[in-house]
């Protein structure tokens, strides 16, 4: 599958999250402050990129993510809701390139770029199980 046949740069996603206890760095990590973890947000940046492509997709094919560039801002604590927002910048044959941000209220929380490559999920498990 060539992404640029079904992605278009523009296309877009917004994903909303009240930050649960099992979100925080406090949760992993004993003794941390009980804010919005850095690898919950990428998750969720990671998310909304799906979510702005994942019904434009062949069937049997799916995306991962292959790149973060993420810089996290601001710390926001148990129960503030997260406003994360993800829009396509590039998209080559195999791969489509991301800008991603997360923000509380009109606050920005974190912000950068992710990519995620096209992936047909048959061959890549035959691949897996023959390791």
């Amino acid at each position: 599958m060539d992404a640029r046949d079904v992605i278009t740069v523009g296309m877009s996603a917004e994903r909303i999250l009240v930050v649960p206890p099992e979100r925080t760095v406090g949760h992993f990590v004993p003794g941390m402050p009980m804010v919005y973890a850095t690898p919950m947000m990428i998750l969720e940046m990671e998310l909304t990129s799906g979510d702005a492509i994942n019904k434009y997709l062949v069937p049997g094919w799916v995306t991962v993510g292959t790149e973060v560039d993420i810089r996290h801002l601001a710390a926001s604590p148990v129960g503030a809701t997260i406003r994360t927002t993800a829009r396509v910048i590039a998209v080559e044959r195999r791969v489509i390139r991301f800008e991603v941000a997360a923000f509380e209220g009109e606050r920005k929380l974190g912000e950068g770029h992710h990519a995620r490559g096209v992936i047909n999920v048959a061959k890549f498990n035959e691949r897996l199980a023959a390791k």
